[in-house]
């Protein structure tokens, strides 16, 4: 891996300078920003992969949406449609993307968009007859020519963004100082054990700007919900050692969850697809013959979220139906600063300026 790294330095050169010197040109005012006269919170990262922008995603709503009008706008990763997409109760991952669909899913009511211009997207937005005061942008931090207002950069615990290089040899989309663009900085799926002085330590090696606000999240599982009855549950923590799972999942670190269900199951075997994978008969019948060589009664199949909205909705959810699949959900929350984080959101949300002055 070290060698391959080192061979593919020179192209992370060469990325590094086209992406710097692109930021450069908005710094310097020759390319142009976008501002909306609309509240903006960008949910982003610096690395490609599963730093957990979703769960963060989910929290930023529940935060919000009883107090104000919010809509989110996404991407629409992997999806076979084009344009502006405003989702509804029938959409399916196809047309919008799985994360927009799982949005939707959970919360009904909220307005859900999909747009890879994101200035496009923004404006479309506010021309709606009820347009929303807040919008939520998954994954724009990249995307400079709209300028938001409140940007959060995630980074996983695991996968620091300052011990990562820039792609190919690394993860990263943009140079390390791309960070200092953030206002938030949340570093996610921090361990439950980790201790005051790992964060102190982990706090100082960042060196993030004094306006700048730092948070550890961490993962939190909740109940297993059946794939096609969501009532039907099963405890984690108190009946889940009863049972042997095959877990199968198409995310970008897969790891956390899998580690999650070895602590409490019985046994655990791990079918990995491809990040956003589009599953096809072909898998379901191999993860079907996994299960049935599974020796033993009291087993189950487990999936995420966000795979399993790839089968809502599909040619698959009939087959899938007859499987004892069930999908386990994951929220998050902070460590020691949970109401500062509330509060930090909630201030900006309400008095549309941010309590600090950016760059000062």
């Amino acid at each position: 891996m070290k060698i391959k790294k080192i061979l593919l330095y020179p192209f992370a050169i060469i990325y590094g300078v086209i992406t710097s010197f692109r930021n450069s040109l908005y710094n310097w005012k020759i390319l142009k920003s976008k501002s909306f006269e609309v509240h903006t919170i960008c949910v982003g990262n610096l690395a490609v992969g599963g730093t957990g922008k979703t769960p963060h995603v989910e929290y930023l709503i529940d935060l919000l949406k009883s107090e104000f009008k919010i809509a989110t706008l996404s991407r629409g990763y992997k999806r076979k449609t084009y344009g502006f997409i405003i989702a509804s109760e029938e959409s399916i991952a196809s047309e919008i993307g799985d994360e927009p669909l799982q949005y939707k899913s959970k919360n009904p009511e909220l307005t859900v968009s999909v747009d890879t211009n994101r200035v496009n997207g923004v404006k479309r937005l506010l021309e709606l007859e009820n347009p929303p005061k807040i919008i939520l942008l998954d994954d724009a931090f990249q995307h400079r020519a709209l300028n938001c207002e409140l940007n959060i950069i995630i980074s996983e615990y695991s996968n620091l963004y300052i011990n990562d290089a820039l792609m190919p040899a690394g993860y990263l989309r943009e140079s390390k100082i791309g960070i200092h663009r953030a206002d938030i900085v949340i570093i996610s799926k921090t361990p439950e054990k980790t201790t005051a002085i790992d964060i102190r330590n982990l706090s100082k090696d960042l060196k993030l700007q004094a306006h700048q606000r730092l948070f550890f999240s961490w993962l939190k599982y909740c109940e297993l919900e059946g794939f096609q009855n969501s009532l039907d549950t099963i405890d984690t923590l108190n009946d889940l050692f009863r049972y042997r799972i095959i877990l199968f999942t198409g995310i970008g670190n897969p790891e956390p969850i899998r580690t999650y269900l070895k602590e409490y199951a019985s046994d655990v075997k791990h079918i990995a697809f491809p990040d956003h994978h589009t599953f096809t008969i072909e898998d379901i019948s191999a993860i079907r013959t996994k299960f049935d060589e599974y020796e033993g009664g009291n087993k189950i199949i487990v999936t995420t979220e966000k795979d399993a909205m790839r089968l809502k909705g599909t040619d698959l959810e009939d087959t899938v139906n007859n499987l004892p699949l069930y999908v386990l959900p994951v929220k998050v929350d902070f460590k020691d600063k949970t109401q500062e984080f509330n509060e930090t959101i909630l201030n900006y949300a309400r008095t549309n300026k941010f309590y600090h002055k950016k760059y000062s």
